[in-house]
């Protein structure tokens, strides 16, 4: 069987020596794999045909979903799958989704002019995000009506949310299928090469993490939890997870892609998106 890994491209390149390592284990396995960044290459999406058996999108590029779009419709089978990797791109739909999980996250609000929601400072700061990105870019904490003027440059719509505050060093949550694992780190936009700190999950966590991956669609994915005095919080959930710092992470990562690949664990589909 033939699988092509989806990876996402970075300026500069930062090799994932977890994904490598899963690479060589499923060539062992005996899987033909191949990976490719979208970036790299010149495409015909009118030409585009489905030539593996099984796509795993570790990308969350412009450029990589689009080509991960055109193979979907083309029929390929992809972990995780299509349509719900590209509705976590929009945080209004994550907002929705995660709510309709019972999924317990920040209140959220949705608008296209900043100055009208000047009136939510009143109970405290505020998060204001673009409703598509990634990485905490262009991610701004407002906490009064001057700051939030100036979070609003640039075309909207803005994704807004209350500010919910916990420990200095924020909790990660990996999962691949059944299996969630809790990393601590420093938040900073290059935290995403940091292995962190390998930490035993609070019972609730845990259990957030796998209602989240089953009520999603997801299989291979992390969660930005903030522990508060009222309980855990997920503020993101990322389809493209490194794995860094997870205990044995290769070897579960390559078992749970060669079961996918081979039809014996399936991702029951979202409701909400079908």
């Amino acid at each position: 069987m033939r699988i092509c890994f989806l990876l996402v491209h970075r300026v500069p390149p930062v090799p994932n020596a977890v994904t490598l390592e899963a690479f060589e284990i499923l060539r062992r396995q005996g899987f033909e794999v191949e990976s490719r960044m979208a970036e790299e290459h010149v495409h015909r999406p009118d030409l585009l045909e489905v030539e593996h058996d099984l796509y795993v999108l570790k990308s969350y590029t412009e450029m990589s979903l689009s080509l991960a779009g055109a193979l979907h419709a083309r029929g390929a089978r992809m972990l995780n799958p299509y349509p719900v990797c590209a509705a976590l791109q929009n945080k209004v739909v994550t907002a929705r989704l995660l709510s309709a999980a019972g999924i317990p996250a920040p209140r959220t609000w949705v608008t296209n002019e900043l100055s009208s929601i000047a009136p939510l400072l009143e109970d405290g700061p505020l998060v204001v995000k673009p409703y598509l990105g990634h990485g905490a870019v262009a991610v701004r904490v407002v906490r009064d009506a001057a700051e939030l003027t100036s979070a609003g440059e640039g075309p909207g719509p803005f994704v807004v949310q209350e500010l919910v505050t916990g420990p200095e060093v924020q909790l990660k949550v990996y999962v691949i299928g059944e299996h969630a694992f809790g990393i601590r780190k420093p938040f900073s936009s290059r935290s995403f090469a940091d292995h962190g700190r390998s930490v035993a999950l609070d019972p609730d966590v845990h259990d957030i993490a796998l209602r989240c991956g089953r009520s999603l669609g997801l299989g291979l994915y992390g969660l930005d939890v903030i522990e508060t005095a009222d309980g855990p919080v997920v503020i993101d959930v990322n389809y493209v997870a490194g794995y860094r710092g997870v205990p044995d992470a290769a070897a579960l990562l390559a078992d749970y892609v060669a079961a996918y690949a081979r039809g014996t664990v399936e991702l029951a589909p979202v409701a909400q998106l079908s």
